[in-house]
């Protein structure tokens, strides 16, 4: 289903939700092997109430009995050359973490051959830690001969990697389905060396000096035209009546004495297209202070992803995206007049990219599945995983989750709900999430007293269970408080089944966004493993 976000396991969205030959072009950023852990960042506008970060995932990688399983399932699609692949590969490497991230991509991309167009391809975003062994996996599934190019994309100018050289690129796989696929040449920029050619000006803009002429003799082109003669063994690159036109319409450079220049044809930097860009990126990066940046890790810049769509799908063409993450992917394809489907195992990342749509694109509408639709479907998250339970609930009032499964003190901090009271300064207002059976009078207390140390605004408790009479007399006692929008209700409880059947509360508004904002180039050096990437 084009533009639908759905949460869950890749794998099984794939097989239960995306039919054969549906996808025209796939982008995926699978998580690298890195062994490391990365969180998203989040960063107030004021900073009061300093930075947010939170776990988003993990790379880190061990054999067990997911890797078992998806080992099999290559063995048993089918794919003979995939099953002999594998099993090759699995004697060289063993039941290592490597053999482990393989196994996983490998199931994975089989399917994603299988829903892509005859005339689809599909972009593997990785680094060199794994890139060769992915190659291998994809000519396994595709067949060598629909490898198109390995790209080379420059995405930061220094890095430090104590005793190596600097490793600042990363790789992106590019592989068709069949010969018959879409590509669309993209033009790049010019380059200074380039662009210092263009050394003349008239009204008309920035010009070049070029050729009229060409090595070669011809009967009709080597002759004179208007008192200049082409030389021997030379031609005129246009006919007589072409270089007529060319010089009636002023785009001949004339000597001084009224004779057309042998290198005077004018080309104006306006009407060229630019060199067709290569197989080696350097002209797309992320500044580490760019308003772009959302905090998340992994983020990689707008440009990029537009030039994939540009280059590989048409307008009305559906494009997915099994490893969403913040949503790039799909904001580059709703830019571009595309059709588009996100997957992301994370409430996390899926409350994100919600949030991100609806800052970028006013009114846009799209659907999102598997996340809770009823009370019933909160109470089964919230039984399963109180960690994405909470980073769900947190974004049903637009809000910023913090927190994550690290050990240490609580701060009875679960998310971050930005908001101006005053008309100009960025606050952070305090969400608490409660997803147990019995709420009680404590929760309020609590968060009165977090909302007291931070001098939030406001705090927001949520609730699965409806709350007791004692909460809200609690919450009333906390008082109110004066802004520039009106009077609001310093402590306020909502539960979840009301925020699903359409309740808002009474808050100071908020700008576009809820509160994703630029993460600075301290914020991410701070601690290694959030650097993005």
């Amino acid at each position: 289903m084009p533009n639908t976000l759905y949460y869950g396991d890749n794998l099984k969205v794939l097989r239960d939700a995306i039919k054969d030959e549906t996808v025209d072009l796939v982008y995926l950023d699978p998580p690298f092997n890195s062994n490391a852990s990365y969180n998203v960042l989040f960063k107030a506008h004021s900073g009061k109430g300093s930075q947010a970060q939170i776990e988003a995932f993990e790379d880190t990688w061990e054999w067990g009995e997911n890797a078992e399983a998806a080992f099999e399932d290559v063995i048993k699609s089918g794919n003979a050359d995939a099953a002999n692949l594998l099993t090759a590969m699995r004697k060289f490497l063993g039941d290592s973490a490597i053999m482990a991230y393989i196994a996983m991509m490998a199931v994975r991309l089989i399917e994603l051959h299988r829903v892509l167009k005859p005339t689809g391809s599909l972009y593997l975003h990785c680094d060199p830690t794994a890139s060769h062994y992915l190659k291998l996996v994809l000519d396994a599934i595709f067949g060598p001969e629909r490898f198109l190019n390995e790209i080379t994309w420059k995405r930061t100018t220094a890095h430090n990697d104590p005793k190596r050289y600097g490793r600042i690129a990363d790789r992106i796989l590019l592989y068709s389905k069949t010969a018959t696929k879409t590509f669309n040449v993209v033009h790049g920029a010019y380059s200074p060396e380039q662009l210092s050619r263009y050394k003349y000006e008239d009204e008309k803009g920035k010009f070049k000096a070029e050729q009229l002429t060409a090595p070669h003799f011809s009967e009709t082109r080597t002759v004179e035209w208007r008192g200049t003669h082409p030389g021997d063994n030379r031609q005129w690159r246009f006919s007589t009546e072409e270089l007529e036109r060319l010089y009636s319409e002023g785009l001949i450079l004339l000597q001084k004495d009224g004779r057309p220049r042998k290198d005077g044809f004018k080309e104006y930097l306006d009407d060229q297209e630019g060199a067709a860009v290569q197989d080696i990126w350097t002209d797309i990066n992320m500044s580490p202070t760019t308003k772009e940046r959302l905090g998340y890790p992994t983020q990689k810049p707008l440009a990029l992803l537009e030039r994939i769509v540009e280059a590989s799908s048409n307008p009305g063409d559906v494009v997915l995206d099994p490893f969403c993450g913040c949503g790039t992917t799909i904001h580059a394809a709703q830019k571009l007049d595309r059709q588009w489907i996100g997957i992301d195992v994370t409430h996390l990342a899926i409350g994100l990219i919600e949030n991100r749509l609806k800052a970028a694109f006013p009114g846009i509408q799209f659907t999102v599945e598997g996340t809770p639709k009823d009370f019933e479907a909160a109470v089964d998250l919230a039984t399963r995983d109180k960690y994405q339970f909470q980073w769900w609930a947190v974004t049903l009032v637009n809000a910023v989750p913090y927190g994550g499964k690290k050990k240490g003190a609580d701060t009875g901090i679960d998310g971050y709900y930005y908001c101006k009271p005053d008309g100009k300064q960025t606050e952070a207002g305090i969400v608490s999430v409660k997803g147990g059976d019995h709420p009680s009078v404590k929760d309020v207390r609590d968060l009165v007293g977090v909302v007291q140390r931070e001098k939030a605004p406001v705090g927001i408790l949520i609730t699965l269970r409806d709350p007791t009479g004692p909460m809200k007399a609690e919450a009333a006692k906390a008082g109110t408080f004066d802004c520039a929008w009106g009077k609001f209700q310093k402590i306020q409880i909502v539960t979840v089944d009301e925020l699903l059947a359409g309740k808002s509360l009474k808050l100071p508004p908020q700008e576009a966004g809820g509160g994703l904002k630029q993460v600075s180039k301290e914020d991410t050096s701070a601690k290694k493993q959030t650097q993005l990437l």
